[in-house]
């Protein structure tokens, strides 16, 4: 009887909506990435808004694709200063651990890992442009130092300005103790 109910539910189940994803828009900040829709009913966020916010990313990039978490990142950024938050306002911090290291390496350090053909040529990061872009703005990127021993990674392996900590726990305290607070998403 259990069954007869359950098939009855996924016969008759309606469809999950598709997602309308023509309202998200990238920038002011960030151009290429970080998209965010406007949302009715909220107009703006008062300009003197203080943001310190640390994302938690463990997760890797898909193949060939930019690490999700990071472009989380940036879209907190583009939709706060989108809705009239000053970017000198917006401190962001990304700690990065576990599988999602690798995605904090160098084009070169990047491609010596990848496996390619004999004739090939292995491509680039395809978070390398992001991260750069996002270093420049003030973004703070963190390895775990026990993810990066782990993975064999070396400081010159990393994108230049990337910074190493004892560990992601370390660098989540030391951050909150600086007055961030973690981001769940």
């Amino acid at each position: 009887m259990k069954f007869i109910g359950f098939l009855l539910m996924v016969l008759f189940a309606v469809p999950a909506a598709a997602q309308d994803m023509s309202m998200f828009k990238t920038g002011p900040v960030f151009e290429d990435f970080g998209p965010h829709a406007p949302v009715e009913g909220v107009d703006s966020v008062p300009a003197d808004t203080e943001f310190s916010v640390a994302f938690d990313v463990a997760k890797a990039a898909e193949d060939g694709t930019r690490n999700r978490g990071f472009e989380s990142a940036a879209r907190f950024i583009n939709m706060h200063v989108a809705a009239g938050v000053d970017p000198d306002n917006i401190r962001i911090a990304v700690v990065v651990h576990g599988k999602a290291s690798l995605d904090l390496l160098d084009d070169a350090a990047w491609a010596a890992r990848q496996p390619v053909g004999e004739e090939e040529e292995a491509p680039d990061n395809p978070s390398s442009a992001m991260i750069r872009a996002m270093l420049d703005h003030g973004v703070r990127f963190i390895l775990c130092g026990q993810s990066g021993a782990a993975h064999g990674i070396k400081q010159e392996d990393l994108i230049p300005g990337v910074e190493t900590a004892l560990s992601a726990m370390t660098a989540h305290a030391l951050l909150q103790q600086g007055g961030y607070t973690v981001n769940p998403f």
